[in-house]
């Protein structure tokens, strides 16, 4: 016969067995919303890209295969020298890299010193991208180092009109990234939305606009899917990543990607969704196919 101590104990066992398990559905509803769609082809809706860097020790014809596998149609951040590979592969760059060994992040649009050392250095690359049939170059704001946010736009907006009527005529957007500064990027300008939203403003036209790099902004602002919404005519790219640790998007981190992309789709939008995630497992092109799946709503 089982002492009352016993049937406690049973008691308790059930108890704690019954709240792991309501614990474990919870997990399972959110896994089971990120998988559900590893079992699908790509829809078609969101169209893929990946950013060549996160996969620097794939070379790069490798990961353009892998591209072609998996549904991606483009290689984001490449240069003029990789242009031949990856559209022999049928691939696009749906974002050209800009940066060399004097001007990129830390170094950009935001000085006037060096407005006309820029000019010289976009012109040739707005050339190199029209001729291979792309249409969006990045580019930067730089760090303040001591310079207030407003003269920063000024700054830049000044800069970025002596060269933007030469992209509008080679069609071709410069775009600028939106960067935390919080993290991985400290004394960065363009940190913020309305920062960004602003020098549009200031710049007038259609041939700048932004990159909006979620996993940046949920650093430094959050509330992602309400800023989309509302700035979306000022967005022409959008790059992921997992938060924190910029690793896999999947149930791991905090965001929610499918509805931060039928949010994307909700705007109308048309152009590129670039993985921009640095895979934390083994197997790195897995996790690029599982980034795709999860945003392919």
């Amino acid at each position: 016969m089982a002492t009352h101590s016993s049937r406690r104990d049973a008691i308790k066992k059930v108890a704690t067995m019954a709240l792991a398990g309501t614990a474990l559905s919870s997990l399972t509803s959110r896994v089971s919303a990120h998988e559900q769609a590893l079992d699908d082809k790509l829809k078609g809706k969101i169209r893929h890209s990946v950013c060549a860097w996160c996969y620097g020790d794939i070379p790069l014809e490798d990961l353009c295969k892998a591209a072609n596998n998996i549904g991606i149609q483009s290689i984001d951040l490449v240069s003029p020298k990789d242009f031949d590979l990856i559209k022999r592969y049928g691939l696009t760059s749906a974002m050209v890299s800009s940066n060399s060994k004097e001007w990129g992040i830390t170094r950009g649009w935001n000085r006037k010193e060096h407005h006309g050392q820029l000019v010289d250095y976009f012109k040739p690359m707005i050339d190199a991208t029209a001729a291979a049939g792309f249409s969006n170059l990045i580019c930067f704001s730089g760090n303040r180092e001591g310079l207030d946010d407003q003269q920063g736009i000024e700054n830049c907006a000044e800069g970025l009109k002596k060269i933007i009527s030469y992209a509008e005529k080679k069609k071709v957007t410069l775009v600028m990234e939106l960067l935390n500064s919080k993290v991985d990027h400290a004394d960065y300008q363009c940190d913020h939305t309305a920062w960004g939203v602003e020098l549009c403003k200031a710049v007038g036209s259609d041939s700048f606009k932004l990159l909006y790099d979620i996993y940046h902004m949920q650093i430094m602002e959050g509330d992602v899917i309400r800023t989309i919404r509302e700035n979306q005519q000022y967005i022409a790219h959008y790059h992921t990543g997992g938060v924190p640790g910029r690793h896999e998007i999947d149930e791991t981190q905090e965001l929610y990607y499918p509805a931060i992309m039928q949010a994307v789709l909700d705007t109308g939008f048309k152009g590129f969704v670039a993985q921009e995630f640095v895979p934390k497992r083994a197997d790195k092109l897995a996790s690029l196919k599982q980034g795709v799946l999860i945003c392919d709503v």
